[in-house]
């Protein structure tokens, strides 16, 4: 059962992450807009609705850069909390009275716990919901312009799917060419190019969750009889029911995967042959993210907590520290697994096995 003072050390580190969020995040939103402000100037034709704009461009990107600190911010708050309360001389007369010292940050390791898993929430939950603004340009706030086409090919109906260029704004892909492998039941292979296709997204209708294809080469096809992946509405025009490879799939750009949930990361490796360890890689750092977000804590605590009469500030300064070599360590590990040079599990799991054990060791040893 929590006592007062719990209550107290909880609501004090949730005040220090509020702080913290509210404060990294205006520094990291005024430093982007002025960078950005002359490419703001000319998307939009006057000041009022480059305001507008400026405003609905930042909604959404907090949820990116809030991805980008979120571990940061929790490892900051925990300093914060714990650093204030040795400033305020709180800490002694609880030693002195038989608490243990980790027991009085307990509150803070439980907040920092909550914290975690808000970050996994914002990832799986709010940034694919926000991620058709995201990748957009900064110049392009009506999708008009165009976009280079990656192309997929799913690996489960033998079909592969590119294009030349692609364009938001409905959803069209010019230059659309498929090639559907031989299966059973499909005796050759298939090629057809169309002079632009548009995505339907899933619906109650039946031509939908596919590809609306126009001015096709050939016109029609000899002998095809399984409409169910593609059939031919009129000579020249075609659809393609593929309600798993959508336009967000074939026109993924450079990082698309930072804001896929973690489901569709694991549907696209089933499918999608292509780039699988970068994928593979993004998966299984999803899978570390809430541990790897503990054990930061832990060795943020220990550092703190090892020597209670050391100044505010350089233990501070040592938590940051701290914080960039760990992140340094992560980001290497990612990159090896990236370029295929370690296993993409043991490239994600490698920061949990080397930072773990150590956590542990120095948060056990922490002065009681």
């Amino acid at each position: 059962m929590w006592k007062l003072l719990d209550r107290q050390m909880f609501l004090s580190y949730m005040k220090s992450y509020v702080v913290c969020v509210v404060s990294l995040l205006g520094l990291f939103i005024v430093v982007d807009l002025f960078n950005n402000l002359e490419d703001f100037r000319n998307a939009t034709e006057d000041f009022v609705s480059m305001m507008e704009y400026v405003a609905v461009y930042y909604a959404y990107n907090t949820a990116k850069i809030f991805d980008r600190i979120s571990e940061a911010i929790v490892l900051l708050a925990a300093m914060f909390s714990v650093a204030l309360m040795q400033r305020n001389n709180e800490l002694i007369p609880l030693l002195s009275a038989g608490v243990s010292t980790r027991r009085v940050v307990m509150p803070v390791v439980i907040g920092a716990f909550c914290m975690v898993f808000l970050s996994v929430a914002n990832q799986e939950f709010i940034l694919p919901r926000v991620d058709p603004f995201l990748v957009e340009n900064r110049g392009d706030p009506n999708g008009d312009r165009e976009m280079e086409v990656q192309g997929v090919y799913d690996t489960d109906s033998g079909i592969l799917i590119t294009g030349e260029k692609a364009i938001r704004k409905g959803l069209v892909i010019k230059g659309f060419m498929i090639g559907i492998r031989p299966q059973p039941g499909r005796e050759r292979y298939i090629s057809l190019q169309a002079g632009e296709a548009h995505f339907i997204p899933p619906g109650p209708e039946k031509r939908s969750g596919g590809w609306m294809m126009t001015s096709t080469k050939p016109a029609e096809l000899e002998d095809w009889t399984d409409e169910d992946v593609l059939e031919m509405i009129v000579p020249g025009q075609f659809f393609l029911h593929t309600p798993e490879v959508d336009f967000e799939l074939v026109t993924r750009i450079k990082n698309w995967e930072i804001y896929t949930p973690t489901w569709k990361l694991l549907r696209v490796m089933s499918r999608d042959g292509n780039n699988l360890a970068k994928v593979a890689v993004m998966f299984h750092v999803r899978l570390t993210r809430p541990v790897l977000g503990m054990i930061l804590v832990f060795l943020g605590l220990s550092v703190i907590l090892r020597d209670q009469n050391r100044n505010i500030f350089v233990s501070a300064g040592m938590c940051l520290f701290l914080c960039g070599f760990f992140f340094t360590a992560c980001f290497t590990c990612q990159a090896l697994g990236n370029y295929e040079i370690l296993s993409p599990a043991f490239a994600a799991w490698l920061p949990v096995i080397m930072f773990g054990p150590v956590s542990i060791v120095m948060f056990d040893a922490v002065q009681t």
